[in-house]
């Protein structure tokens, strides 16, 4: 079966004002080690460095579910243990902000580094980007255009930038990101071929050759990149994509690849007596699988990030 992917979207919408499918809105609180940052137009959460000193920072965001979600949530707590200043920014699906992943200025990104450049614990020569999905196709982009970052881990990356899209409605018009108020080219999304959205992204990903435009530039970055991915990843094809990635910097990219992880890849492990255990494997892999990739990719990333913003 193939289908467009508004009739795919179409196909599973419900009646207005429902929001089966929609994954739910977070806006997770800071707790005692964070505080909320609402500053310069921003919504996000900062958890500071305990030592005393200026230390590197992290501007970490989730991904297409939008809001401050829990689980990049216990990435930034792991993170701020580790010695890092911490800001978990939310991009969309937060009170005052779209909906929709539509059009979101990556101006917000830029907002968010300068706020944690000012702060007084960080050195603000030593900044890193955190992403994961469509928040790792934001990273990736913000990096491609800011000298000052020095590291980005990308979880489950995208080398495109992908049309704009809603959880209620489907595809909508323009592109996920903005610059200076234009849009950033996309790549079209392809045709759905059951049982997964794989299709859509890899048939897309098929035409890239015919626009160019739409390749995120990460070799124009001065950042040390590292990217993690699931090469049973039922969402969307993070391998192959990282594979791109890496073909356009080999000096600078590295990828780590798990061969039997879905797109629940990339975060801090997960408890096996814990009730999210069984779904971490919903998009791809098996539960053991993506588990393992997370026991051993996590402390590789926190590896890279010491190596590339010092302890």
């Amino acid at each position: 079966m193939k289908l467009p992917l508004l009739a795919l979207f179409a196909a599973l919408s419900v009646p207005a004002g429902a929001q089966m499918g929609s994954p739910p809105i977070e806006v997770t609180d800071p707790g005692p080690t964070g505080r909320r940052v609402t500053d310069d137009g921003l919504i996000a959460n900062f958890f500071p460095a305990a030592a005393p000193g200026k230390h590197g920072a992290i501007l970490i965001v989730g991904g297409s579910e939008g809001g401050l979600g829990s689980g990049t949530k216990r990435m930034a707590l792991s993170l701020q243990a580790a010695g890092f200043n911490v800001l978990h920014l939310t991009f969309f699906r937060a009170p005052g902000q779209s909906d929709a992943l539509q059009r979101v200025p990556l101006e917000r990104f830029a907002s968010g580094i300068g706020w944690l450049q000012r702060q007084p614990s960080v050195d603000p020569r030593r900044i890193a980007l955190i992403g994961g999905s469509k928040g790792a196709e934001a990273v990736l982009l913000v990096a491609s255009r800011t000298p000052a970052i020095r590291a980005v881990v990308a979880g489950m990356p995208s080398s495109v930038v992908w049309p704009a899209f809603s959880w209620t409605s489907g595809p909508v018009a323009g592109s996920s990101w903005t610059q200076g108020g234009k849009d950033v080219p996309t790549l079209p999304y392809g045709n759905y071929t059951a049982p997964n959205l794989l299709s859509v992204y890899a048939s897309g990903l098929a035409k890239l050759p015919n626009h160019p435009e739409a390749a995120i530039p990460i070799e124009k970055s001065r950042a040390e990149i590292l990217l993690v991915c699931g090469d049973a990843d039922t969402l969307w094809p993070s391998c192959p994509m990282a594979e791109q990635l890496q073909a356009r910097d080999t000096r600078h990219v590295t990828v780590l690849d798990y061969k039997d992880a879905g797109h629940g890849v990339f975060g801090v492990p997960v408890d096996p007596a814990g009730r999210s255990y069984a779904s971490i494997a919903s998009l791809g892999g098996t539960v053991a699988g993506t588990a393992h990739a997370r026991i051993d990719g996590w402390p590789k990333v926190l590896a890279f990030l010491h190596k590339t913003l010092g302890r």
